[in-house]
């Protein structure tokens, strides 16, 4: 799907959808749990009238191949525990879901000692090596190196070491594995770990299906009981990681004025940061009764590391069109193993809308020029790029036009409901 959008002022309210990140954790930890767990959440995706987030999906239907139930109602998901006898050789599709994949993978190998993993688009490229030597260590069998490929074994105790310098995923996947093995088990890193703030939310969650992490000197390992316990009803927060794109907008140019609901500022969501990061720009942040506000002002250029937050660099790289200056990104060698290389794909998108920018191994740097031109951007099978190529024709002095803009179903499939919601004015070609 192709759509072009005329630049204009965006206004009004969004509720942000639920987290994806917090989904997928809760949805694995109910699944696996002693009782059947409500998930309330939030936003237009859930509403009942709309398909769930692609990545979403991907993890409700590998779980339902083990045996689980997730049943969905408007503000709602259902989850009846996978029963003791899990599918004994289930097959998983991942779709284009990483965090599917990556989380899915151990869980399997836990539970049913045989499975088979199927996965489309990048998902086949990006690197997994890391948490599947750490399972073939503990006598897992791959039929394969890459998608798509066949386990066979269940995992034994002991020390699992895995890097934590190329995904936090990994170290997601072996914690959510741990209350599922028959022996005890502890997770070593043996880099540093990328990313934090998503273990943060992972060990959160499992902390509220009644299982406690505990970390020391780079040592990962569960303590108490070691079972999950369903909280009977729990709530997702809102996503900040694509709520970023609408509060990114609010602030690059006069006329734009958008609140967002549904964002908790205690959330442990890295992410979240895309307000601290807003700031070093000089916008301005006020919470209103109705939400979040990012409001315009004099924007000067600045330098982000971006290794914690990989997913806001799109939005923040054209809100670096905007300032005075230049806007350096650095540490952001991990972006090129996104749904696309994302360095390449956000600079390609700036370069297309008349904007000047450089890329480096592992940096971006933007030329602030005040504003865009407007053209062409493809969206190379990202999410990300179809949500900043939308905020980035608020600054545009032409129509914007986006390649393949279907992608943002993968995290967000109301994007496009919301930008109508506060004034966007797109059509589809």
């Amino acid at each position: 799907m192709d759509i072009q959008i005329t630049p204009g002022p965006l206004t009004g309210t969004i509720e942000a959808i639920s987290s994806k990140s917090e989904l997928h954790r809760m949805l694995i930890c109910a699944a696996f749990a002693d009782k059947p767990t409500d998930i309330t959440v939030s936003g237009s995706a859930y509403d009942g009238e709309h398909e769930l987030p692609k990545d979403i999906q991907a993890t409700i239907s590998c779980l339902a191949a083990i045996g689980a139930q997730c049943q969905i109602t408007p503000g709602l998901i259902h989850v009846i525990p996978s029963a003791k006898d899990h599918a004994a050789a289930p097959e998983l599709d991942c779709m284009e879901s990483g965090s599917t994949f990556r989380f899915m993978l151990p869980i399997a190998a836990a539970v049913c000692g045989k499975a088979s993993f199927t996965g489309g688009g990048r998902l086949p490229e990006r690197p997994i090596a890391g948490l599947s030597d750490a399972l073939k260590a503990h006598g897992v069998h791959f039929s394969s190196e890459t998608l798509p490929f066949s386990i066979t074994g269940k995992p034994k105790g002991g020390v699992f070491d895995i890097p934590g310098n190329i995904s936090s995923q990994y170290l997601t996947g072996l914690l959510l594995m741990l209350p599922l093995l028959e022996e005890e088990a502890s997770i070593r890193l043996t880099t540093p770990l990328v990313s934090s703030g998503y273990i943060d939310i992972t060990t959160q969650v499992m902390a509220s299906f009644g299982v406690n992490v505990m970390q020391k000197d780079g040592v990962w390992k569960i303590t108490g009981r070691n079972a999950y316990q369903s909280p009977e009803r729990i709530p997702a927060g809102g996503d900040w990681s694509n709520t970023a794109a609408f509060l990114t907008a609010s602030m690059l140019r006069e006329g734009n004025d958008i609140r967002c609901k549904a964002l908790l500022p205690d959330s442990c969501q890295g992410d979240r940061n895309i307000l601290r990061f807003l700031e070093q720009f000089g916008a301005g942040i006020s919470a209103t009764d109705e939400g979040l506000r990012t409001a315009n002002g004099i924007l000067q250029g600045t330098t982000i590391d971006i290794d914690e937050t990989p997913d806001l660099l799109p939005y923040l790289a054209i809100a670096g069109c905007v300032a005075v200056g230049d806007t350096v990104f650095t540490n952001a060698a991990r972006l090129r193993l996104k749904e696309s290389d994302r360095i390449t794909s956000t600079a390609a998108m700036i370069h297309a809308l008349g904007g000047s920018v450089e890329t480096e191994a592992d940096k971006l740097i933007v030329h602030g020029t005040g504003s865009l031109k407007g053209g062409i951007v493809d969206a190379m099978n990202d999410h990300r790029i179809v949500m900043a190529g939308a905020v980035a024709a608020s600054i545009s002095e032409g129509p914007v036009i986006i390649r393949g803009a279907e992608a943002v179903s993968k995290s967000y499939p109301t994007f496009l409901d919301d930008f109508a919601a506060v004034k966007g004015d797109f059509h589809v070609l």
